[in-house]
């Protein structure tokens, strides 16, 4: 059997060291190298000190431009059998694109979590009202239905998707994180309870509920929890800190923000407890997964565990109000006891939820049961045709529109 293609078509260069977005591409990536693909990546965006080795994983790299004809030209002659679009708005750009030069590759989007979810919870925060009929919901499903097949992480958004908007299951596979089974040797290794100090918070600051989150941690949390335990210190990793962010460090207050972790589950696992008072957000969390990997209990809110535990218990607490939020922190930091059986619960999360082989399996089962079907689902999904004509026809002549724009702006700079 001749071995399969797929393209990868990258927001960005994924960054598995920055957030959970490039740990699972890079995942997905892992799983279709063990399938026997041969496996592309373009990307329009620039490559930065942090992007990951893809050529280390046997992934040959293509970079791209936006509204430039020369994509039509790659993907002409890579002629893959399937496309991956890493979130909505890479469909949307290259859609038309691929669906023009590869009518038959199976097309596939990584949702990553749903935008217009977090952005409606978002506004909640602000206006006290959800509104999830947004603008940008439109887009979003829309892009799903023009796809064979969307990938998403979290079993509340597949409720939300086939109850609430009356997505086709058919269109939807559930894929969480892919993570590897934790070892009675790893967690021989974990750091004892005695070893470690203090409290801490990771997240990548480009994304907005991290950032509301130590804001909440600042004001709100901190100067409450300090006082209580006056040994201990909260320190903040992240990604791309702002300065906004940077200032908030504060040696008096024992509230240090460190910036960029090398390496996460290094970071969190000096610490006792993982703090993650999430007010709003989507998907699950790489955070969590992190802190179960090293043996950290974490406290959070309802929205924070989302999706993440199903019937298990969680590896610490999930407290919504303030004061309770506090509480737990201060009895899951002091009570060993309590501590070491909050570890156990993330193994058994861990291990049952996001180190199952078959996830991985099961995805590839039904990748290849659609490439021999292909046609008999597009008839199935019939309104995704229709927005595949129509929708993309706008975004084709908007796309070739502002080619000619910067090809004639292109050509007076050169005369002058």
């Amino acid at each position: 059997m001749e071995q399969q293609k797929i393209l990868i078509i990258g927001l960005v260069w994924p960054e598995p060291e920055s957030s959970a977005a490039g740990t699972r591409i890079v995942q997905l990536i892992k799983l279709f190298h063990r399938s026997g693909y041969h496996i592309s990546l373009a990307s329009a965006a620039s490559k930065s000190e942090f992007s990951c080795d893809l050529k280390a994983l046997q992934v040959t790299e293509y970079p791209i431009k936006l509204n430039d004809s020369g994509f039509n030209e790659l993907i002409k002659t890579l002629q893959p059998d399937m496309v991956l679009y890493d979130r909505f708005m890479v469909e949307e750009q290259y859609g038309w694109r691929v669906h023009q030069e590869c009518p038959g590759a199976l097309k596939i989007l990584d949702t990553e979590d749903l935008h217009f979810l977090r952005q409606a919870r978002q506004q909640a925060i602000k206006t006290g009202h959800t509104d999830l009929y947004s603008d940008l919901a439109k887009r979003e499903i829309a892009a799903i239905l023009r796809c064979d097949l969307s990938l998403i992480i979290s079993e509340m958004e597949m409720i939300l998707l086939k109850e609430q908007f009356h997505i086709d299951p058919s269109l939807l596979h559930y894929l969480p994180f892919l993570e590897e089974e934790l070892t009675e040797a790893q967690i021989k290794n974990w750091k004892s309870f005695e070893e470690r100090e203090g409290f801490t918070f990771i997240g990548n600051f480009l994304h907005e509920p991290n950032w509301h989150t130590v804001q909440i941690l600042k004001t709100k949390i901190w100067p409450l929890l300090r006082k209580k335990i006056p040994e201990a210190g909260l320190h903040i990793y992240g990604a791309y800190p702002s300065q906004k962010v940077m200032q908030l460090h504060n040696v008096k207050e024992r509230f240090y923000v460190h910036g960029r972790a090398k390496d996460a589950r290094k970071a969190i696992e000096k610490h006792r407890i993982l703090l993650a008072p999430i007010q709003f957000g989507a998907g699950v969390k790489g955070k969590f997964i992190d802190a179960m990997q090293t043996g950290t209990p974490s406290v959070t809110t309802t929205i924070g565990a989302e999706a993440m535990k199903g019937n298990l218990d969680w590896n610490g607490a999930i407290e919504d109000q303030e004061e309770n939020f506090i509480q737990k922190a201060i009895q899951l930091y002091q009570n060993k006891d309590l501590w070491m059986e909050a570890g156990k619960n993330g193994i058994n999360i861990l291990n049952q939820r996001y180190a199952n082989e078959l996830n991985g399996v099961e995805l590839i089962k039904i990748l290849q049961y659609l490439s021999a079907k292909s046609d008999l689902h597009r008839q199935h999904n019939f309104i995704g045709q229709i927005l595949q004509h129509q929708t993309l026809n706008s975004t084709k002549y908007m796309s070739l529109w502002i080619e000619e724009k910067m090809r004639l702006d292109a050509g007076k700079e050169h005369k002058n």
